[in-house]
C-alpha cells in the first residue's frame, strides 16, 4: 500500500477536487464513502473503481487487484472524507451524463432543479424505489455524483438513467407535471402511462413562465408543505401503485 504525505501529491491533488461538482466534472470521477457503500460498490461494479483512500492505522477492504491502494495521513485523509466516515473512500469512473435531446417520456421520469446534495440523493434513492425510468437534472441542480448526494442516493445515481438538460425556466415538455397546493387531488389523479414530473428548486418552485398540470398532497396539521423530497416520494409512490 503506497502512503502519501503531502499535498503537492499528484493523486492527492486529484481526490481532493472530487469534494466539488468542478472536479468530478472535470475528471468524470467521484469518492464513494461509507464501510458499506465502498464493499457493495466494490462487489457490483468492479471495473468503474480505480483507488481506494485509506486512513491512517487501517487496513484495506478486499478489493480487485487492478484497484491501487493508497493510505493518507490524518491531515490529508480528513480533507478528502467531507462526510466523516473515518473509514476507506473509493474513487470511481462515473456514468456518462448526456443531455436531454426533448424526447418523449418514457414511463415515469423526472426533471429535477433540485441544489440541496442531500435532497437530490434522497431523491434519487425513492426514484430507484419506485421505479422511475430516467432523471433529467436541471442547470440548477446539483451533481448526482458529489459525497453528499452518493450518501443520501445509496448508490442508485450509479444505477438510474441520468441526463442533463440547461435552465429549469427554458424547458419544454408539453403535459408534464408539478406539485402544488393547488393542484388536482392526488389521491382522485388519473395517472397518465408516460409523463414528465417537475421539482422545482427548494423554496422558489417552478418558473412562472413554466404552463403544466399540477396535482397536491392532501395534508393535516398546521404544515404548509412538504420538503421537495418527500412530496416527491409520495407521488412516485402514487403512480407506482395506480399503474
Amino acid at each position: 500500500m503506497t502512503e502519501i504525505a503531502s499535498r503537492q501529491n499528484a493523486k492527492f491533488k486529484t481526490w481532493s477536487a472530487l469534494t466539488e461538482a468542478r472536479g468530478i466534472k472535470k475528471s468524470g470521477r467521484a469518492l464513494i464513502s461509507g464501510r458499506k457503500l465502498v464493499a457493495e460498490f466494490l462487489k457490483q461494479n468492479p471495473k468503474a473503481c480505480e483507488d481506494l483512500i485509506v486512513p491512517p492505522k487501517a487496513d484495506a477492504p478486499d478489493h480487485s487487484s487492478h484497484v491501487k491502494a493508497y493510505q493518507l495521513t490524518a491531515p490529508l485523509f480528513k480533507e478528502v472524507d467531507v462526510m466523516g466516515t473515518k473509514s476507506p473512500l473509493l474513487v470511481v469512473k462515473t456514468p456518462e451524463l448526456r443531455e436531454w435531446t426533448g424526447d418523449k417520456p418514457r414511463g415515469l421520469e423526472l426533471i429535477v432543479a433540485l441544489s440541496d446534495p442531500g435532497n437530490l440523493g434522497a431523491l434519487l434513492r425513492s426514484a430507484e424505489a419506485f421505479g422511475v425510468t430516467r432523471v433529467i437534472l436541471t442547470e440548477e441542480s446539483a451533481s448526482p455524483f458529489l459525497p453528499k448526494t452518493t450518501r443520501g442516493a445509496s448508490l442508485a445515481n450509479f444505477r438510474l438513467e441520468l441526463a442533463s438538460t440547461g435552465p429549469l425556466a427554458h424547458v419544454k415538455a408539453p403535459g408534464a407535471l408539478s406539485l402544488d397546493m393547488d393542484g388536482e387531488n392526488i389521491s382522485t389523479f388519473k395517472w397518465p402511462e408516460n409523463l414528465f414530473l417537475i421539482l422545482g428548486e427548494e423554496g422558489r418552485g417552478i418558473p412562472a413562465g413554466l404552463s403544466m398540470g399540477s396535482i397536491s398532497i392532501p395534508m393535516m396539521g398546521q404544515v404548509e408543505s412538504l420538503n421537495a423530497t418527500a412530496a416527491a416520494s409520495i407521488a412516485l409512490f402514487s403512480y407506482r401503485n395506480r399503474r
